[in-house]
């Protein structure tokens, strides 16, 4: 039988999926905000702290991950 050579192993696999889930969990809390009534502004719920702060860290550090499922070696058995 021959060795199968991926690029990824089981870790980094790992490690991308889930930063692929919280960057898109990031940009889930960041949808939103409209209203149905165009003469309607809705501040407190456009300019949530949720949609400032939270969902912005959470995507990047979903990048981060992603990132760092990338560029970690693969271990050798």
């Amino acid at each position: 039988m021959e060795k199968e050579n991926f690029v990824f192993g089981k870790d980094n696999k790992l490690y991308i999926i889930i930063g692929f889930c919280i960057t898109l969990l990031g940009f889930l809390l960041m949808m939103g905000g409209g209203s149905e009534d165009p003469t309607v502004f809705n501040e407190e719920e456009l300019f949530s702290p949720i949609r400032i702060t939270v969902a912005p860290f959470l995507v990047i550090l979903g990048y981060v991950g992603v990132l760092y499922g990338i560029m970690k070696k693969k271990k050798n058995k």
